[in-house]
């Protein structure tokens, strides 16, 4: 069917107005790329750089031979990793419990989750939990109280419930307990729902922040997050080499931005198919 002028004047503001946001968008992620491998002494001749005349990785050198950054960014992947696989651990076997109805008391339960979406205890009460279960300056502090989610609990449960209770009869029949049915029939076809939910959980542990000013005084425990944060203010990096000079602090900001964005953005992509499998059936069923 052709168009008439006016829809296609209205797809052609809708096109120009779109690139104009994307451009604006997208100028400050490349500004900061840009600015990390520019040479130091063109950063500081020049009041703008629109592309480097000549590239350098000076800012990146100095971020890895640094023995606190290296560290921190050490600490961000144990986080990452270990708070991962025990959130996934706790929150599918909760939410498969619920979903099955042989379950007693799982409504009862179930309540209970939903009231902890729609009520949290607040910053004090936190602190004082963390803090009585000795975990002040402990690095599991930023993962034991935050282990499960109520809200993907919901979620996915609802996607376990498109699993039909019959598997876990035909597993019985066959021999399989609880435990063995779980692991053995389960676990292999719920594979994008813990795909999804394990990267949604990857990012909130690697952009561990507040948590991290809460519970960490020493610096050599402090995450990724934190130390770009004490970068960010004008802070110097703790424990850096007194005889080597280093870049301009903004070039240094700039790579260490660019350093912990690039674990999530190389992990998305392969992990991007299974998200509408993995989330959209949850809502939809939770």
């Amino acid at each position: 069917m052709q168009r008439g002028i006016g829809d296609r004047l209205f797809h052609t503001a809708n096109v120009a107005f779109l690139a104009i946001v994307a451009i604006v968008t997208a100028f400050p992620l490349y500004y900061v790329f840009i600015i990390s491998f520019t040479e130091p002494t063109e950063y500081l001749s020049k009041t703008i750089i629109w592309f480097p005349e000549k590239w350098s990785l000076e800012s990146y050198l100095y971020l890895m031979s640094n023995s606190s950054f290296v560290r921190s960014i050490g600490v961000s992947g144990f986080l990452a990793l270990a708070g991962t696989i025990c959130s996934l651990v706790v929150t599918a076997s909760f939410a498969y419990s619920l979903s099955r109805k042989r379950f007693v008391g799982r409504k009862w339960i179930l309540f209970f989750v939903l009231f902890t979406i729609l009520f949290s205890p607040g910053i004090i009460p936190n602190y004082m939990l963390v803090r009585n279960l000795g975990l002040i300056d402990n690095i599991w502090a930023l993962i034991l109280p935050v282990l499960s989610s109520g809200w993907y609990v919901v979620l996915m449960k609802g996607f376990f419930d498109n699993i039909p209770e019959s598997l876990d009869e035909a597993a019985a029949i066959d021999g399989c307990n609880d435990v063995s049915a779980w692991f053995l029939i389960i676990l292999p076809l719920s594979m994008p729902a813990m795909a999804t939910f394990g990267l949604f959980y990857a990012v909130e542990y690697w952009n561990s922040y507040f948590s991290a000013l809460l519970y960490l005084n020493d610096y050599k425990k402090w995450p990724i997050q934190v130390l770009l944060q004490n970068m960010l203010t004008e802070n110097p990096l703790a424990e850096a080499d007194p005889l080597r000079q280093p870049p301009p602090a903004q070039m240094l900001k700039m790579a260490a931005v660019v350093i912990t964005t690039l674990p999530i953005l190389f992990i998305y992509p392969f992990l991007q198919k299974h998200f509408a499998k993995g989330v959209m059936v949850g809502s939809v069923k939770g």
